[in-house]
């Protein structure tokens, strides 16, 4: 058992620092001291309820640190290890074999059960009362997690580790959106809605695969502004321009070869059929309401368009977070740009931060010592 420091929620809409004790690292099991974790709009969904995760809790799923024990059977990893942490998966089903782990048949019991497949408690409080943990494969708003091996992903020991963390989720849907998913073709176009740290992923990895019309909708001025710098070639600001009728008037009319929908409001879902070239594809990437619908026009499909849903950028996160770390290197995928640093006991502040759009990732750092 290790004692730790967490944010946990044991009601909605409040994270509260408190001191906890995190089991020992069973069979294929790694803990990790972390270092970071990101912010993500889903952790804020968990801890206001309208994504449901058995309260109370330890939520956190952008984490980053160093290995501090193994259980037995880990082969891949060892003590001092540098990992970025990401999803659980199985590793057997049907799409953990087809490189799909994102569509893993056992997602919602290893990301969203709060407790091991066998039923035991990962983490409990301070009076032994169980906390459902593992969050999305992690629970890392604290000094310590405790994974499976299979969704640690070692890294480079010369990288600013506190740094990676978003990488595991946030930087690989949106990227991973782009350059596994819709794969353009140089010169082609594209328009992001949304330019939160997922669209704006969506954007630098446009600019890498060579999109030549990158066009970034959202209602914060600031925010297009960072689009324009990081490889937007046009923004739309939604308060102010109908972004299908902005995208129309700047592709002459034809409308754009793709489209990210990254809000999960049903409304923008719409706008980002609507605005399709004939034989265009929108990728959908938004949280949306437990119970949200979107309306759609049908006849609008017979034109060859297609709409997706994507979890996690499709990636392989083994292989694409290195791939994102030497872009980084690189000057190509300059995510750094985005973040603002919290201690962990100001999760609280960071979140009001992100909810008023003073701060695109905030990343909390937990304390070096419990």
């Amino acid at each position: 058992m290790r004692v730790a420091t967490a944010a946990v929620v044991r009601r909605p809409g409040a994270f509260e620092i408190e001191r906890v004790e995190i089991d020992a690292p069973r069979e294929l099991e790694v803990l990790v001291r972390v270092v970071g974790c990101g912010l993500c709009h889903t952790d804020l969904s968990a801890r206001d309820q309208s994504f449901p995760f058995k309260l109370p809790a330890i939520l956190g799923h952008e984490g980053s640190g160093i290995v501090e024990q193994v259980g037995a059977g880990v082969t891949r990893l060892r003590p001092g290890d540098a990992v970025v942490l990401s999803y659980a998966y199985c590793g057997d089903c049907e799409f953990c074999q087809d490189d799909r782990m994102a569509y893993c048949t056992r997602n919602a019991r290893l990301n969203f059960s709060g407790v091991r497949a066998d039923g035991s408690p990962l983490a409990k409080d301070r009076e032994g009362q169980p906390l459902s943990a593992r969050f999305i494969g992690q629970s890392a708003f604290s000094t310590h997690a405790l994974v499976l091996e299979t969704n640690a992903i070692r890294v480079p020991t010369d990288v600013p580790l506190e740094l990676m963390g978003p990488l595991g989720c946030s930087m690989q849907t949106g990227a991973g959106a782009v350059i596994n998913v819709i794969k353009p073709r140089r010169g082609e176009s594209i328009a992001i809605f949304g330019a939160g740290s997922v669209g704006l992923s969506a954007i630098m990895a446009a600019r890498i695969a060579g999109c030549e019309t990158i066009i970034a909708i959202d209602k914060n001025a600031g925010r297009l502004g960072i689009a324009a710098e990081l490889g937007a070639t046009h923004m739309v600001n939604a308060q102010l321009d109908e972004a299908v009728a902005a995208i129309r008037t700047l592709t002459k009319g034809r409308g754009v070869h793709y489209t990210v929908e990254c809000t999960g409001a049903p409304t923008v879902l719409r706008q980002a059929v609507d605005s399709l070239r004939a034989c265009g594809a929108c990728v959908s990437l938004g949280v949306a309401g437990h119970q949200a619908e979107a309306s759609l026009l049908m006849n609008g499909f017979l034109l060859g368009k297609t709409l997706r849903g994507v979890t996690e950028g499709d990636s392989v996160a083994s292989r694409f977070i290195p791939q994102l770390i030497d872009w980084w290197r690189d000057g190509q995928f300059p995510f750094d740009r985005l973040v603002s640093y919290f201690s962990l006991a100001q999760l609280n502040e960071a979140a009001a931060a992100c909810a008023s759009g003073l701060a695109i990732k905030a990343i909390v750092q937990p304390p070096h010592t419990v």
